[in-house]
């Protein structure tokens, strides 16, 4: 679909009719009985663009090939997305000037500088290099889905919508993308299209709990709170370290009435993270003892 035109949606419609600024990968939590908020799924920063170095890649190896190949811009972009990836953002950005002084039209490097600039909260500097990399590679879809969470993250809906649409034109099979744009959608309250793109990212990524996590989040919004306890469920079984999936798991009991298991679910959230105010909440809420052993399944 190179060169595509931007469908017009009925959700692209929705939204412009009402468009709410982004709070920095954060969209209004739920409350129950005026209290007890959730934090939502953040903006995804795990395969979104072109980081193609893995994260655990051998420093020292990648270095002995710079010093065989001084002059390759490769060599450098490797190691710069091994940088990025351990976080060593000052050394992964070095990196990654050096790969394109070497070579300008590289557009990779672009991208991968801009992925450092954007989880470094310089968004301008990211926006500027995706669109560098996509005047280089017109059809980079990891660049418009980088460009499109910058976007987010700068409250700019309709930019971030359009460039989240062209990743998905340019590569529907990834989850990623559907991601991205379902936490869009979730943001301006439009939850059955954001229940559509989570669903979408669930069936090519099954193994992957945000995205239960944030569906469950769209339907505990529209009182579907059976649907969001299932994903709830599935989520803490893919990941049982996420306090916030627990905490929206026992929201979501609470709110079926089942106060045992939203306890236990509130239980297991403090015992990760004692000082998780939602959580602390809800296992007030639904009268939860200290040291009282709950089954959570």
């Amino acid at each position: 679909m190179k060169g595509s035109a931007i469908a017009n949606s009925d959700g692209d419609r929705r939204i412009a009719q009402k468009i709410i600024p982004i709070a920095v990968a954060l969209f209004a939590a739920w409350a129950l009985a005026g209290c007890a908020t959730l934090g939502s799924p953040t903006l995804s920063d795990k395969n979104d663009d072109a980081l193609y170095g893995p994260s655990q890649s051998n420093l020292t190896s990648l270095g002995e090939v710079i010093e065989k190949h001084p002059a390759d811009p490769q060599a450098y972009n490797m190691r710069g997305s091994a940088y990025g990836e351990a976080g060593l953002y000052e050394q992964a950005l070095a990196d990654f000037d050096k790969a394109i002084s070497l070579d300008p039209n590289y557009a990779q490097a672009y991208a991968n500088r801009g992925l450092v600039y954007r989880r470094t909260n310089k968004l301008d500097l990211a926006v500027a290099d995706y669109d560098k990399a996509l005047s280089l590679e017109p059809a980079y879809a990891a660049a418009y889905l980088g460009r499109g969470i910058a976007y987010s993250l700068q409250g700019k809906t309709m930019q971030a919508l359009s460039d989240f649409n062209k990743a998905i034109a340019l590569s529907p099979n990834d989850a990623e993308a559907y991601y991205n744009r379902g936490l869009l959608y979730q943001s301006q309250g439009q939850h059955q299209f954001a229940i559509d793109d989570f669903s979408t990212a669930i069936n090519l990524a099954p193994r992957r709990g945000p995205s239960y996590v944030a569906r469950a989040l769209s339907y505990l919004a529209g009182g579907n709170n059976s649907a969001a306890a299932s994903d709830l469920d599935q989520a803490v079984q893919l990941d049982p370290t996420d306090p916030k999936a627990w905490t929206s798991r026992g929201l979501a009991y609470e709110r079926l009435g089942q106060k045992d298991k939203a306890a236990g679910s509130y239980a297991k959230a403090l015992n990760l993270n004692d000082k998780y105010a939602p959580a602390v909440a809800g296992f007030a809420r639904v009268g939860g003892q200290v040291g009282k052993a709950y089954q959570t399944f």
